[in-house]
């Protein structure tokens, strides 16, 4: 369900998909300052947090912390998974933005977030390695060229009320 805000509709359960480097958590941040809406990065919900070091959570904890944020009566959840697991928060969204932004605008802002990182300019949840970086790269060809098409089939097989942004003009046109 949407609620009005300033005559414009607001959706109360958003659910941000994209390619690593491609906004998701800048879009998240941006409307959930702006509405109000509390916003969870699934990473968060994969891996538990620990200053030691991350650990995964099972299966069945990662469903269950999912099942608890999608059953709050407003949400943005973003992140690049388009696992099974995830489909019951795409099922409940008002809407899905998948940010479809251009393969090499991602592959330099993961070189640029690298650096911050590496500068103290920027924070993680992961400590920033040159292993990582490639990780991150080797994440967003996959991502464009396995999750890209499944998304893309999904929002037509499902018929999910999904809007594609591609650039950072049509994001900042529909946060405003």
């Amino acid at each position: 369900m949407a609620v009005n805000y300033l005559n414009k509709t607001i959706p109360n359960r958003i659910h941000i998909i994209g390619s690593v480097g491609s906004g998701k958590t800048t879009l998240a941040r941006k409307l959930s300052e702006k509405y109000n809406i509390q916003f969870y990065e699934l990473d968060n919900v994969v891996w538990e947090r620990h200053k030691s070091g991350d650990i995964r959570r099972k299966d069945e904890e990662r469903d269950k912390y999912l099942e608890a944020i999608i059953n709050e009566k407003k949400w943005i959840i973003e992140g690049a998974h388009n696992h099974n697991w995830v489909r019951k928060s795409f099922n409940k969204a008002d809407i899905i933005i998948f940010l479809d932004t251009p393969f090499i605008k991602r592959e330099i802002r993961i070189l640029k977030r690298y650096v911050r990182q590496l500068l103290g300019i920027e924070s993680a949840n992961y400590k920033p390695s040159f292993n990582m970086l490639l990780a991150m790269f080797k994440w967003n060809r996959e991502f464009e060229k396995e999750s890209k098409p499944n998304i893309i089939r999904m929002f037509q097989e499902e018929k999910a009320n999904s809007i594609i942004i591609k650039t950072n003009s049509e994001i900042a046109k529909y946060i405003n």
